[in-house]
């Protein structure tokens, strides 16, 4: 005779699991959710990777002189963001012997710019001269400024003093562009 301990126990398990096979799920032809996203402030910078600089003149009456172009996708704080494309000379120019921004052959040589930012960026007013102790500013943007989704255009307009101490050569300096957006 089988025990009626156990069989108390395994009958309400038993009918549980029948049970459980003849559920159905309910579902809906619908459903919703609800999605968020946190779009914060964003910075980016694309910049001509070389730029040659060259004289037209023959006698030492015109600097030498040379164009970078750049692209800059920015996106500020609505209320209170700001941001800036900065550039500084992160290498001097080398070799030896031809121009130097840090300590040039000549008093009063310097590597100066110019620059231009399209809208929603400030550019630059006047002509700057480069640093290879400090960055100095290409554009500034103000609080909730956008740039196009395919970029706006910038550049900088550089001018070196043509000096007649410079020995002849090729000479190269590293320049850095940053930009930043709060």
């Amino acid at each position: 005779m089988p025990n009626l301990r156990n069989l108390r126990t395994l009958l309400p398990g038993c009918l549980v699991l029948a049970l459980a096979g003849t559920a159905q799920a309910q579902f809906a032809a619908t459903g919703t959710t609800s999605l968020s996203v946190a779009v914060g402030p964003e910075a980016a910078l694309q910049v001509t990777a070389s730029t040659s600089l060259a004289t037209a003149g023959t006698t030492f009456n015109a600097n030498y002189t040379g164009t970078t172009s750049l692209t800059y996708k920015i996106r500020t704080s609505k209320t209170s963001g700001t941001g800036t494309i900065t550039l500084k000379v992160t290498t001097d120019f080398s070799p030896a012997g031809g121009p130097s921004v840090l300590t040039p052959p000549t008093a009063g040589d310097t590597l100066a710019y110019t620059c231009t930012v399209t809208s929603p960026g400030t550019a630059c007013t006047g002509s700057q001269t480069a640093s290879t102790t400090s960055t100095t500013t290409v554009g500034t943007f103000g609080a909730d400024n956008k740039s196009a989704s395919a970029g706006n255009s910038g550049s900088v307009a550089w001018t070196l003093t043509d000096d007649p101490q410079y020995s002849t050569g090729t000479y190269t300096a590293t320049v850095t562009f940053t930009i930043s957006a709060t």
